[in-house]
């Protein structure tokens, strides 16, 4: 049994290295412990009638049943906030987004033999998405809202500013009294998603007209991922949706989503909108980082933007959101209650970068207004 002060954590993985790695990382966290682990669900199921975890890490592919079904059938019979685990493959990363849709909280990738950078950031984030999980409020298969950790259960421990790089170490701010250059007529809607994120921006998507303004995203999601998320929205909203590459052109009816592992900024190239996709250290604890977009739309768009900062742990995005109100852009925060964590909305509303809080079902139809005026 974990300590109450504990998030405890259940890993369901057919690999036992697999199992003892995680096992290992969990346990390095602050205030987070293994308390369990299964080989398969049908162990899992066993191990759920003795000790109920805060979080589940479930593998995608097990051979005696894969992780999709089971996630299925444990958010109908037992729900609690799932963490999906998988492979870079192409196979493995559209299985963890059907997940997502499914009633997962969020994906962590395999670790893999790799730097000492890469695993640092890997346990980083392996921490952080426990942390989010342990206190999201999630949607049964039934429809209901949960909410993760009961209200007797101590709230998880707050996120470390360790690497908690500023924006100016990928993208430095204007410097004052330095004039922009004329703005281009086009109008940019950008948002800023994590923890819950994959659904919200679907509903925001599936809502926008064929022939919307370009639209730039950035969602916390490891890479290899980001790629089938693009492609599970692209089948859905009226928009065209895909994986963002370098100096790709922001278009009228096309949503661009950062590519996982990499930052995206706005540009300005005549009289038009580009992206450039790079490297570089984590910004707010992320790359790609919201922070680092939104400073980009506001330096290259200003008052011809919209931003949308929706559910998710932290602060990414709070401080430039601010930037981009103060540069003339409209900006809009995800309610309390229709978002998963409120994190990221509410950090940047104490920042003072929100204009309006609305909830999800009703960010399309207001951003619509204020971009087509």
């Amino acid at each position: 049994m974990a300590s109450p002060s504990k998030i405890s954590v259940m890993i369901v993985d057919d690999s036992s290295t697999a199992r003892r790695i995680l096992t290992d990382i969990v346990n390095r966290g602050q205030n987070m412990e293994v308390t369990s682990t299964a080989q398969d669900p049908f162990q899992a199921v066993a191990e759920l009638k003795r000790n109920t975890p805060d979080v589940m890490i479930l593998d995608v592919e097990m051979p005696r049943m894969d992780g999709i079904t089971f996630l299925k059938k444990l958010m109908i019979q037992h729900p609690m906030p799932v963490i999906m685990c998988s492979s870079h493959t192409e196979e493995g990363s559209r299985a963890s987004v059907e997940c997502l849709e499914n009633g997962a909280i969020d994906i962590i990738a395999k670790p893999r033999a790799a730097t000492k950078e890469v695993m640092h950031e890997l346990e980083m984030r392996i921490h952080d998405v426990i942390r989010s999980a342990a206190i999201a409020r999630f949607r049964s298969r039934s429809g209901s809202m949960i909410s993760s950790r009961p209200d007797h259960r101590p709230p998880p421990a707050p996120i470390t500013p360790r690497a908690k790089l500023s924006p100016d170490e990928v993208l430095p701010p204007l410097r004052s009294g330095v004039a922009q250059a004329p703005i281009t007529p086009s109008k940019i809607i950008a948002i800023g998603a994590s923890t819950g994120g994959t659904d919200a921006i679907k509903v925001f998507l599936d809502a926008m007209p064929a022939n919307s303004p370009g639209v730039v995203i950035v969602q916390h999601m490891p890479e290899g991922f980001t790629a089938s998320f693009a492609s599970r929205l692209d089948s859905s909203s009226p928009m065209k949706v895909r994986e963002a590459r370098n100096g790709d052109v922001v278009e009228n009816g096309v949503a661009l989503v950062a590519p996982g592992s990499h930052h995206m900024m706005l540009r300005r190239s005549g009289n038009r909108y580009t992206v450039e996709v790079r490297d570089g250290p984590l910004v707010s604890r992320h790359r790609p980082s919201v922070d680092i977009l939104f400073r980009s739309v506001a330096q290259s768009a200003g008052k011809n933007a919209v931003g949308v900062i929706m559910t998710g742990m932290g602060d990414d995005g709070a401080t430039c959101m601010k930037e981009l109100r103060d540069s003339g852009a409209f900006t809009i925060a995800q309610d309390r209650e229709s978002c998963v964590v409120f994190g990221m909305p509410n950090e940047a509303i104490k920042h003072g970068g929100v204009c309006e809080t609305l909830p999800l079902d009703k960010i399309s139809a207001r951003v619509l207004a204020k971009i087509t005026r």
